[in-house]
């Protein structure tokens, strides 16, 4: 059996030294860490640290309506102490306890017995994991692969798809590279032309969007890329109706979801892509490394595996493109942990939080004096990514001085920022970023 992993609505109350809680602040420096393994290894290293803590109170059954109280109980489910403020989702997210221990308990598994005999029952959690991110994406097993992260899922589509000289890609100028990029570079040796579409700010509204593809689309247009979310100002874009539009001209679609995979209730039998894309480690709140590949079924004839090695998927368009060697498996089963966690409090519910705290956010800045907000305030424009500039104050320098002073982790944005809040933060998270940022502009950084 795989190792098993405690529900967190149902934990008993300790945790051991060898599951990872939230530490203390006894710090230890890298020096001090060689010489106590060499000293006594790592019994001496657990006994220094101390690391036996008590587990967070069980995860309460979602509300219908959910208060700050519920999710401060989701936030203790979570390593993050209550002084440190991550909001940074659209690069990292942390991930939560059960997929941690999952992750943890499997890899000490196989490290304890590598043997073939022991490392099989390791299938049985991957299977399951696909029948997850299925159930996740409202899809089935047969057309999910299970990838290292969005830029490797992107580019089995960008290598895979066969382009020729008389074919033309359609891209967004905002897209990732993974999925502007890596076009731009294969059309230098198939020779197929790269038509860039280029993003409006503001958001002009979906009709713009859905318009402009199907003004631009041509003859020649084999595949349409686009973004479904984007990590620069946080446009949400109308991917059902662009993947409509590209359908009915007989011409493939690439979603890349990075920025809505874990964050946005991803329907992809409402939303219809041939190619949809995302990674664990942002908003799903999983294991680094580990992705997903959706192929429509009615596109499997018409992607090419490009990365062949030992081993293959073991159902449907899997054992086409999932041939990659040896894989992470302990990551793998502990994304699947990540799913249920979110699942288990709903994906409606996590989309609407996000986006709650991301509104209050930009209600407040908009509010400070020389702010520009680049995000539209209309939710239905753009969901939990928010943008904004401050005149006078150097970008860098307001990242830098809200951690090292604050302990609030966000991203810096030439002169201002971009703060992703996810599911976990708190109201009182965004009320403390917002009164730093004005006494940061009153004084300076």
């Amino acid at each position: 059996m795989l190792s098993a992993v405690p529900d967190p609505c149902s934990r008993s109350k300790e945790i051991d030294m060898t599951a990872h809680a939230r530490p203390d602040s006894n710090g230890i420096s890298r020096r001090s860490f060689a010489r106590l393994l060499a000293a006594g290894g790592s019994a001496a290293l657990l006994g220094r640290t101390g690391l036996a803590f008590e587990r967070p109170a069980p995860l309460p059954q979602t509300p219908a309506a959910p208060d700050e109280e519920f999710w401060r109980s989701v936030r203790e489910q979570f390593l993050m102490p209550m002084d440190v403020s991550v909001m940074n989702a659209a690069n990292l997210c942390p991930s939560s306890l059960p997929v941690i221990e999952a992750m943890y308990e499997n890899t000490k598994d196989i490290d304890r017995d590598a043997s073939f005999q022991n490392r099989g029952k390791m299938s049985a959690g991957k299977i399951n994991t696909r029948k997850l991110l299925a159930e996740f994406l409202h899809t089935t097993p047969e057309q999910i692969v299970i990838t290292r992260n969005t830029s490797e899922a992107n580019n089995l589509v960008s290598s895979g798809v066969e382009l020729t000289a008389d074919d033309e890609v359609i891209i967004f100028n905002q897209n990732h590279p993974s999925n502007n990029t890596a076009w731009k570079e294969k059309a230098k040796r198939y020779g197929f032309t790269v038509t860039e579409l280029e993003v409006v700010s503001p958001h002009p509204g979906a009709d713009y969007y859905v318009d402009l593809v199907r003004r631009s689309i041509t003859g020649r247009t084999k595949l349409v890329a686009i973004t479904h979310h984007t990590n620069t100002v946080g446009d949400l874009f109308p991917a059902k109706e662009i993947c409509r539009v590209a359908r009915d001209r007989g011409v493939l679609s690439l979603v890349d979801g990075a920025q809505s995979f874990g964050l946005m209730d991803v329907d992809l039998s409402d939303m219809q892509p041939d190619f949809y894309s995302g990674s664990a480690h942002k908003w799903p709140c999983g294991p680094k490394e580990t992705g997903v590949l959706f192929v429509n079924e009615r596109a499997h004839d018409q992607i090419w595996g490009t990365i062949f090695s030992a081993g293959r998927g073991d159902v449907g368009i899997s054992q086409k493109l999932e041939s990659f060697g040896q894989r992470d498996e302990p990551a793998i089963i502990a994304f699947g942990e990540a799913l249920k966690f979110q699942q288990r409090i709903g994906m409606k519910t996590i989309q609407a939080r996000s986006q709650e705290l991301a509104q209050s956010l930009m209600e407040q800045v908009s509010a400070i004096d020389g702010v520009t907000l680049s995000t539209s305030q209309d939710s239905t424009r753009s969901v939990a990514v928010v943008v904004f500039a401050i005149d006078g104050l150097d970008g860098r320098g307001l990242f830098n001085a809200l951690y090292e002073n604050e302990q609030i982790g966000v991203t810096g944005r030439g002169n201002g920022l971009r703060i992703s809040p996810h599911f976990y933060n708190l109201h009182s998270e965004i009320d403390r970023t917002v009164a730093a940022i004005k006494r940061y502009k009153a004084t300076g950084v």
